[in-house]
């Protein structure tokens, strides 16, 4: 791997980014068991969208950060298996936060999105949340698993959690949106490159941080409600979770306080679509 000029070692790359429409990112962490059927039903599932009329230009990133299984080993398989539509990225250091930010940083796509490998969310509905952006109708859309018209299924623990921790979004930091951690999220790439160096986190709060940072700039978003299907084998760690989330809110409290003591808040971030409204995702 060659370094970074900061020191840090650089991002190991098999096939190269392109000039397309949609590049859809896949962070992973020791997921071998998962990852060739994921990615491959993901493919099969894009070329079947293509044939019903969903013909953006696509590609797959699988962004592994740090895995020490044979994670990486399949994922360049897969690439080279199929390199029109898979390439790979491997990360150093740990962090779905940090993969998402680099994986994202390199694309050359015009909307980049994410989805948690084991496909929780109705791929399916992956034209529900690009379409608005592609369409320029927004700047950012993410799934929302707590809106009236979503069908989720999962346990009522981690259901408990979820809407605790919203509530406490919307309550401690004032925001407007239902589900910050749903694993399903696109952006623009002009978004793209104004929030991700604004973004600290580099672990699970960086779906959070995301979301109110375009709120704050005025960024026009698209929540939309998804069909969701709990992983029971999930490996988050959830009070490691909650207690970095609980920090992550402080920070962002702190910050909107000395900015409305200095400046008077963010100032409206130029060249998007609105501000801070919510569009028809339709």
């Amino acid at each position: 791997m060659t370094t970074t000029s900061q020191g840090a070692r650089a991002p190991e790359l098999i096939g190269s980014a392109r000039e397309i429409d949609l590049d859809i990112v896949i962070p992973v962490y020791n997921e071998q068991a998962e990852i060739a059927s994921s990615i491959m039903l993901l493919r099969a599932r894009m070329d079947e969208l293509a044939q019903n009329g969903f013909t953006p230009s696509w590609q797959i990133v699988i962004a592994d950060n740090a895995s020490t299984d044979l994670t990486w080993e399949l994922a360049g398989a897969l690439v080279r298996e199929h390199p029109a539509t898979v390439r790979a990225m491997r990360i150093p250091e740990k962090g779905r936060g940090r993969a998402l930010k680099l994986a994202w940083g390199a694309s050359r796509a015009r909307v980049v999105a994410y989805m948690d490998v084991d496909l929780s969310t109705d791929i399916g509905q992956i034209p529900e949340l690009v379409q608005p952006i592609l369409t320029g109708r927004a700047d950012l859309a993410f799934g929302s698993r707590l809106l009236p018209d979503s069908d989720v299924e999962r346990c009522l623990k981690r259901e408990f959690i979820s809407r605790a921790y919203n509530l406490m979004l919307r309550t401690y930091l004032g925001v407007s949106f239902h589900d910050a951690q749903c694993g399903f999220k696109a952006l623009s790439a002009e978004a793209a490159a104004v929030l991700l160096p604004r973004i600290e986190d580099n672990e699970w709060f960086f779906d959070t941080e995301l979301l109110v940072r375009a709120e704050r700039l005025g960024l026009a978003s698209a929540e939309i409600p998804v069909r969701w299907r709990e992983d029971t084998g999930s490996t988050v760690h959830i009070v490691d979770t909650v207690r970095k989330d609980i920090a992550g809110m402080r920070r962002l409290r702190r910050e909107a306080r000395m900015e409305q003591g200095g400046t008077g808040g963010s100032a409206p971030a130029a060249g998007f679509m609105g501000t801070g409204r919510t569009v028809d995702a339709r």
